[in-house]
């Protein structure tokens, strides 16, 4: 039925892309001239189901209402569940990178990978994770975990919705991006799947929900996953094991619903670092015959029982064990409320949650490139004399923990040795959410209006200890940990640099809390002035308040003779350093719209972000306060014809302040040899395709490509150090052009419905420094998959990097950001994962 302006178009039963019976959305020209499509629950609208004109999905994430796609003035795209399964990413950043706008990094493990929006120099923190309308956590950066850390998808996903730029500073705090999870309900149809998904990396993972009615207006849903999983890379211990379970209830009332929800997440994701691919002494030579390219890794199970040393406040030495396997451990709950009604003409949505959670991280970082182990053991002869006596005449390696008894000799192996970090990270993290809107369409002699006004607020915080210490470790796949001996003339042993494979204990040493309060207000209003021209305009002011503290460290001596290990270990003060700050941003965001017709139209928009400080600035000492800006502006031009549809959209945006420190010469101090500060801009233009090209014959070509320009600009040192070696250079780890391009064509055999399906992906050039001298090169790689579905059972095989092509997604951080590597092309990085199979077996009823 339809009703004055906001009425229903009305839905019938519908067979959705997952096999899955619910709701169907009738097309919204349907109702009578005058009236509008009502406001639909967002976690009922049909993922599957797409215009029939136009071709395009409906919208609620980044609007008053829900909209076609193709009639917002924003980019965005919207995953149904079984869009998800046949892209079959790796992670939620493969996920991502599929589509336009976002380069990703996702060879870290399943999750705390690097995404970047359009150029925006940051790694995920500015990119906001919803699940069905509210964070799970406020700042989209915590302690050692990410948006991808806590949303995870599996069958109670029933799609993803991500908005590029546009009006997403004014819907969510530190937003240039909003990835917007909405999980299913239960209909009047009793649904459900069953998933057994099996791969060739030791994946075994088992999903499932069911969704149905209690009585005639209560609906449950309930669905997870378990998965155990050894790895893309041989660490020689399981690399991905847990699980979590997601459920909710939902009334309906006469004008409305309410929905309370719950989710349970306990997970452990190894956390893949760089490798070494080449000797630096000969960046010719492979390494690959030490540590493969593809299975390699540098974590191994020698440090599953390590021991983290430090001196407390009180004088005591602290010994922590630790286990690499542990990886990072992450538990949490959430429940959630949300209640939509009515009351004639004023819609009102109010949604709450609360999330508890604790994590405890356990990974192995890069840190100084592989060195020639003849020339490191050297570097530490002097050090040795001093702390065990002139009678040291030479140094030598020994496996740790066999006390020298078993010789190690570098030459009979790479020839090179190589320190790394272990970091073990604790932290327990609250945060409360709440967001309360009223909606409203008002018609006037000039138009109508959907104006929207809400309150947002949250409560959060979390507690911090970190401890990082250095190992010395052989060049090769699963290394041991080496030990670096002093001997006399005689072959005795007089002391040892390291300590049973510590090179330096604890050389980071952090804890502290932060309890923060932050409310926003904001506004939005759509100006509809004619049948397809549209004004909108938005606001959204936050104010927050930071209240934490900080233990002081200093450098201690433990006091062990034996070795040069304990000599500069960080150790509590006992002094306790308190701050706080109460900063306050406003965001806002302005766009038009014009559809010359339902199948062609173009929009203007310019969105203003401005992003605070996170609660990590108050359990840091004397850390680096900023509060960038980042002014976005987007031009696009649309067309969707039936299935077919293509968005091109030209974007620019300015991103200041932009923090870098490069080697320069300092004019006041005269030095070229030290790292300076800089502060400046970052100014990204570029452009974003994204469409799909419906053939006869079931065939189909979907795609999405960015070609951008990232640049440094106006960079000032306050000495008046020079930047001109980086002025212009393209942004570190961004790349200028990357995308996709997936064909697929369906057919029946026997009546099994069949998808045969390709995608080839493309990452341009990088570079790993500021300067420019040394790049990350392009690559491209090459998967492709079918499913089979017959009646309610379906089965995939799907392969990545088929032809095993050989990709780097960032150099050694750590240390080559100043000047790179020493060589043109990157030889120590974090590869691409090599050609893997998942078959993928289920059952819908």
């Amino acid at each position: 039925m339809c009703a004055d302006r906001a009425g229903d178009c009305g839905t019938d039963a519908g067979l959705g892309t997952d096999g899955a019976i619910g709701p169907r959305r009738h097309h919204r020209d349907r109702c009578r001239p005058g009236q509008r499509p009502a406001q639909v629950d967002p976690a009922q609208a049909d993922p599957a189901q797409t215009d029939p004109v136009a071709g395009t999905d409906i919208i609620v994430t980044g609007s008053a209402r829900e909209q076609r796609r193709f009639d917002v003035s924003y980019a965005v795209n919207s995953l149904s569940n079984a869009d998800i399964q046949k892209l079959a990413p790796l992670n939620f950043a493969d996920l991502l990178g599929k589509l336009p706008g976002f380069a990703v990094e996702n060879t870290g493990g399943e999750v705390q990978n690097i995404i970047r929006l359009r150029g925006l120099p940051s790694d995920g923190g500015l990119v906001t994770f919803q699940q069905d309308g509210l964070p799970l956590f406020h700042e989209n950066d915590g302690n050692f975990f990410r948006g991808d850390s806590l949303n995870r998808f599996d069958l109670m996903t029933q799609r993803v919705e991500v908005v590029r730029g546009g009006p997403a500073p004014v819907y969510a705090s530190y937003a240039a991006a909003i990835v917007n999870n909405i999980t299913v309900s239960g209909t009047d149809t009793v649904r459900g799947k069953a998933q057994l998904t099996l791969g060739d990396t030791g994946l075994y993972r088992i999903d499932g929900y069911q969704a149905g009615p209690i009585d005639d207006s209560t609906y449950y849903a309930i669905g997870g996953f378990l998965r155990r999983h050894d790895g893309y890379r041989d660490n020689g211990f399981p690399n991905d094991r847990g699980g979590q379970v997601r459920a909710n209830i939902k009334h309906d009332f006469s004008n409305g619903s309410l929905r309370v929800s719950g989710n349970y997440l306990n997970d452990h994701n190894v956390f893949y670092l760089p490798i070494p691919t080449a000797d630096p002494r000969d960046p010719s030579k492979s390494l690959n015959q030490y540590i493969d390219f593809f299975s390699g890794t540098m974590n191994s199970p020698t440090l599953r029982d390590a021991t983290i040393r430090y001196r407390e406040a009180d004088g005591t030495t602290r010994n922590v064990g630790a286990d690499l396997g542990n990886g990072r451990h992450t538990q949490f709950g959430n429940v959630g409320v949300q209640y939509d009604a009515d009351y004639d003409g004023w819609k009102v949505a109010a949604k709450g949650g609360v999330s508890i959670g604790k994590l405890h991280f356990n990974a192995l970082y890069s840190t100084s490139n592989p060195s020639d182990a003849t020339a490191f053991a050297g570097s530490y002869l002097t050090a040795a004399r001093t702390a065990f006596g002139a009678g040291v005449t030479r140094l030598g390696y020994a496996i740790a923990g066999t006390d020298g008894a078993e010789v190690y000799d570098p030459n009979a192996a790479s020839g090179l040795v190589v320190p790394a970090q272990f970091r073990d990270v604790t932290s327990k993290f609250y945060s409360t959410q709440g967001d309360l809107s009223v909606t409203r369409s008002i018609a006037t002699g000039f138009g109508t209006h959907d104006l929207r006004v809400g309150v947002y607020g949250s409560l959060y915080g979390e507690t911090n200890e970190v401890a990082s210490q250095d190992y010395l470790l052989e060049v090769r796949g699963k290394p041991r940990t080496l030990d670096l001996i002093a001997y006399n003339a005689a072959g005795q042993a007089l002391g040892s640099v390291t300590d049973n494979g510590v090179l330096r204990y604890t050389t980071t040493l952090n804890r502290g809390n932060t309890d923060a309060s932050m409310y926003a207000f904001y506004a939005n209003d759509t100006w509809e002035l004619t049948p397809g021209l549209k004004i909108d305009g938005g606001i959204r002011h936050e104010r927050y308040s930071f209240d934490g503290y900080a233990f002081a460290t200093t450098s201690a001596n433990l006091g062990d003779p034996t070795t040069l290990a304990d000599n500069a270990v960080r150790a509590f003060t006992g002094q306790i350093i308190r701050s706080s700050l109460a900063p306050d941003i406003t965001n806002w965001t302005a766009g038009i719209n014009y559809d010359v017709t339902r199948h062609l139209g173009a929009y203007a928009r310019a969105s203003h972000l401005e992003t605070p400080p996170s609660t990590q600035v108050t359990y840091q000492i004397n850390p680096t306060i900023l509060t960038p800006k980042a002014n976005q502006y987007e031009v696009g031009l649309k067309a969707a014809f039936g299935r077919s549809y293509l968005y091109v959209i030209g974007f620019y945006t300015r991103y200041d302040p932009l923090n870098a420190s490069f080697v320069a010469l300092d004019p006041v101090t005269g030095r070229n040899d030290q790292s300076v500060p800089f502060v400046g801009k970052a100014d990204i233009k570029g452009i974003e395709i994204d469409g799909n090209l419906a053939l006869p014959y079931g065939f189909a070509v979907t795609g999405a490509l960015t070609v951008s320009d990232p640049k440094y600009k106006s960079l000032v040192n306050a000495n008046g150090a020079s930047a001109g070696d980086v002025e212009g250079n393209q942004l570190v780890r961004e790349p200028k052009v990357y995308g996709n391009i997936r064909p697929s064509v369906d057919f029946d055999i026997a009546g099994n419905a069949v998808q045969l399906y390709g995608r080839y992906e493309y990452v341009g050039k990088r570079y790993v420094d500021f300067f420019n001298n040394t790049a990350l090169p392009a690559y491209g790689t090459v998967g492709a998959g079918i499913t089979l579905t017959r009646d309610t059972w379906q089965m995939q095989v799907v392969g990545d990097n088929i032809f095993n092509a050989k990709g780097l997604t960032e150099g050694n951080t750590r240390t080559d950001q100043l000047s790179g590597q020493g060589t043109a092309d990157a030889i120590y990085g974090r590869p691409i994962f090599g050609r893997n199979v998942r078959l993928v077996v289920s059952k819908s009823w």
